[in-house]
């Protein structure tokens, strides 16, 4: 299976926001979406960053509240962040994922962001993936 069925379950749709921003607007999508992680994006919608709530944290460790919100991501997103394409397994995303220690990996096309998986979702998938072919074989065995 690839991260396109994760797609076509979950949808395309994306939180995004531009380097411009301040981390305060970014904090505020985090919160008001309910999610982790959260794109950062130029115009032509190719991935430059992500930012997530371990970024927050760390800042947090690192610098005074106040001044912290007004920062724009591009001076504190993680920049080039690891990506996949609709067309790379699951299993290797969780791979990846796992050994990376990254919760979130943006989904792109031809450069352009065109959705983002979780490893919350790619874990869900496979467990319903195994549950499937659980019943499957409950099925056939009582059909014996």
């Amino acid at each position: 299976m690839t991260i396109a069925a994760i797609l076509a379950q979950k949808g395309a749709d994306v939180v995004s926001l531009s380097s411009d921003q301040p981390v305060a607007a970014a904090i505020a999508a985090l919160a008001a979406h309910r999610i982790g992680a959260v794109p950062v994006i130029d115009r032509d919608q190719a991935v430059r960053g992500i930012f997530s709530e371990r970024d927050v944290i760390r800042l947090l460790a690192d610098r005074d509240a106040a001044t912290l919100l007004a920062i724009p991501l591009a001076q504190v997103m993680t920049a080039e962040p690891l990506t996949a394409t609709r067309d790379d397994s699951i299993l290797a995303a969780l791979s990846l994922m796992t050994h990376r220690r990254i919760r979130h990996l943006p989904v792109v096309e031809e450069g352009r962001l065109i959705g983002i998986v979780s490893i919350g979702d790619l874990v869900k998938h496979r467990i319903d993936r195994i549950e499937a072919d659980a019943d499957a074989m409950r099925a056939y065995i009582q059909q014996a």
